[in-house]
């Protein structure tokens, strides 16, 4: 419908299926000369902050080499190029962007931990992980591609995010061991970077046909379409921070992304698995290969499962043993996390699988070998997971808020001295205050915040109160020169609010924000701190939306969804006194439904059909989806006898006055309207051609 012409772009955009991607993947990117800032307001790491990362260099287990031993192991061999090119003529990878990181240079505006991180995540190429059975790919998108050999080809494990990238690294594992045909693919969870490739290793008719099995946990269709895309919108913008798109690739900006390098920004496609694991357990022999699939929900992902190779003695983690400690609350927005279930789960497999497995690989990472190696990550996986739910819940018991509890708690100093249990991916401070938001909600039980304020109605008082923005700015400026950077962030963040106009505190806040950012461990909150930054020195630069997510995914959206999405997308203040009743028919897959608008509230409802509706239209499902995906208006589908409309015409003229299009460049912080900055000064300026979906 015109109703829909331009939703679903947004609506797919958005299509955040959960877990990143929407970062900046290709070769379009500036990787800055790391030895100077890309933006001239940037400032070099103050002295409080390389005083921090020298004392954490003292501090660290640095001493633990055995991850870099483990990253190397197996090496086979790295390709020729750095660069994998996306169908539509952009670069879709670029591992040269970050070869800064291969170096033996300490950054003191990058984290110590952060930059081991960084370093391992550079490893590139084919691995073997068990002689003659099991192999990996690393470093051609965000997670690994896994190939497990059966008697006649190739299992695979999580075809990346994009099939340009997935294609390369078939490619690439059969020029160096064979040419084998791939015979069946395993979807481990709901993530996009777990299966956005698939068109890239295996014909959709051949999956039709059950040739090919694709093989997925129950439930998987519907969150990896469903999940987020309601908020979708909202996500897609904060993605912006969490993911640092706008920075270029350098030492002042992005480095890393805890569980790989980055995402790549090729086609990203969704071909629907023909073999559900229904059980918890669940045994089943493909190609000869004996398998048992340990199904995780409510984990790394609504719908995730672990894989046991038995007479290999190999257990594949999915995305629930990574090494680092994930997201309990993704900062583009998602519901909370179960880390006390997470924990389970790992220990369900420990006892299960654990005792024996002399292999763990996963999705992300690299992979750990030798029983007692690989029981120590699992029970460090386990207990900071249990560790973060249960300390988090002894404090609050104690009366330790939501707004407190991200400055009190701290890991046990075994797990601190453990780098499988530091925090890349999520971050300390963030899981707490998710662990309570899940238990006890976003109120600290203080009424002066269960109806605040907004910040751009109480930040006048303050600023009134403190005597002006050039009081506010004399004492940012002196909190910044003693590194009391998160004082300074105090007064500035009410400052900016009062006056989104005031480009000197916006300056001076973006100077703290820079220093925050350098001495975070988390690449997602470093991210987060260094794009706000951006953001208030530069504005938003113009033509930075990613692309949608393809016609995969929206042929996999049910109509109810899309039917959902279109209530959120209603002015409820265009549509307060009107009310109307539409019958929606798609005959070719037999489904009905009724759409009603009353109270200012869209509502619909699957297998009704209304006795006396103003109106009814019908349309082919099939003819829906080219409409959903922007291809072809309403209007034009009525024009050409593909859309009938039987009764009053009006609800259908009146609706499609009355929803919105959502603009994905709102502001976040105040005074950073849009702005069309040169290319001199874009860092990235073909971010359209950037990703096209969420994968944590």
């Amino acid at each position: 419908m015109k109703i829909v012409h331009k939703t679903i772009l947004f609506m797919v955009v958005s299509l955040i299926l959960a877990g990143p991607v929407f970062a900046a993947g290709g070769g379009d990117v500036v990787s800055a000369d790391p030895t100077r800032h890309f933006d001239p307001k940037g400032k070099m790491p103050s002295k409080f902050t390389i005083e921090l990362q020298n004392g954490l260099r003292k501090s660290l287990p640095f001493e633990d080499k055995r991850d870099f031993e483990e990253a190397q192991k197996g090496f086979i061999a790295a390709p020729n190029y750095k660069q994998i090119m996306a169908e539509a003529g952009h670069v879709a990878w670029d591992m040269a962007s970050y070869e800064f990181l291969l170096t033996d240079k300490e950054y003191d505006s990058i984290h110590p931990s952060l930059q081991r991180q960084a370093v391992l995540n550079m490893a590139y190429g084919l691995y073997e992980v068990l002689p003659g059975k099991i192999y990996q790919v690393r470093g051609y998108d965000l997670a690994n591609i896994s190939f497990i050999k059966g008697d006649t080809g190739w299992i695979i494990f999580d075809p990346l995010t994009a099939k340009e990238t997935a294609a390369a690294a078939l490619k690439f594992i059969n020029e160096k061991l064979g040419e084998r045909p791939v015979v069946a693919v395993v979807y481990s969870h709901s993530h996009a970077d777990h299966f956005g490739g698939v068109r890239g290793v295996v014909n959709e008719a051949d999956v039709r046909s059950g040739k090919v099995p694709v093989i997925a946990p129950v439930g998987f269709m519907d969150y990896a379409v469903s999940e987020n895309v309601y908020a979708g919108n909202a996500m897609t913008r904060r993605m912006f921070y969490q993911y640092g798109v706008l920075l270029p690739r350098s030492q002042f900006g992005h480095v890393d992304q805890s569980i790989g390098k980055n995402t790549a920004a090729g086609n990203l496609g969704l071909i629907p698995p023909s073999v559900i694991i229904e059980k918890d357990f669940e045994e089943m022999t493909v190609d000869g290969v004996k398998m048992i699939f340990q199904n995780t929900p409510g984990t790394e992902a609504p719908a995730e499962m672990n894989t046991y190779f038995p007479d290999m003695k190999a257990f594949w983690a999915a995305e629930n043993i990574t090494g680092t400690v994930h997201n309990i609350y993704t900062l583009r927005g998602a519901l909370v996390r179960d880390a006390l279930e997470w924990s389970k789960q790992i220990n369900q497999a420990l006892y299960r699988f654990g005792q024996e497995a002399e292999v763990m690989f996963a999705s992300h990472s690299w992979p750990r070998w030798g029983n007692d190696r690989i029981k120590e990550v699992m029970r460090t996986q386990r207990d900071i997971y249990a560790n973060l739910n249960n300390e988090v819940l002894h404090l609050a018991n104690q009366g330790v808020t939501i707004n407190e509890i991200h400055n009190v708690y701290h890991p046990p100093k075994s797990l601190q001295d453990s780098w499988a249990a530091h925090s890349y991916h999520g971050s300390e401070e963030h899981n707490s205050r998710a662990v309570i938001n899940r238990y006890l909600g976003y109120w600290d039980a203080n009424p002066a915040t269960l109806i605040p304020l907004s910040p751009r109605d109480s930040a006048p008082l303050y600023v009134e109160m403190m005597g002006g923005a050039t009081k506010i700015i004399a004492k940012g400026k002196e909190l910044y020169d003693q590194g009391k950077y998160r004082h300074a962030q105090e007064i500035l963040n009410k400052l900016i609010y009062a006056e989104p106009n005031n480009q000197a505190a916006k300056d001076l806040l973006a100077d703290v924000y820079e220093q925050i950012g350098y001495q975070k461990e988390s690449p997602s909150v470093r991210n987060s701190f260094l794009a706000g930054a951006f953001e208030l020195r530069n504005g938003i630069p113009t033509g930075a939306s990613p692309k949608t997510a393809g016609p995969d995914v929206i042929r996999s959206m049910t109509t109810e969804l899309w039917l959902d999405f279109l209530g959120i997308r209603l002015d409820s203040k265009k549509a307060e006194r009107i009310n109307f009743v539409i019958n929606l028919v798609t005959p070719d897959n037999d489904e009905k439904f009724v759409v009603e608008l009353s109270n200012g509230t869209l509502t619909n409802i699957k297998g009704f059909q209304a006795k006396n509706p103003d109106l009814t239209i019908t349309i082919k499902r099939s003819d829906l989806e080219k409409t959903m995906m922007g291809a072809v208006s309403f209007d034009d589908q009525i024009k050409a006898g593909k859309a009938k409309l039987i009764g009053d015409r009006n609800p259908y003229e009146k609706l499609k006055t009355m929803l919105v299009q959502f603009d994905m460049g709102f502001e976040i912080l105040p005074g950073t309207g849009a702005k069309d900055l040169t290319p001199a000064k874009k860092p990235l300026e073909h971010a359209p051609q950037a990703v096209q979906t969420i994968t944590d």
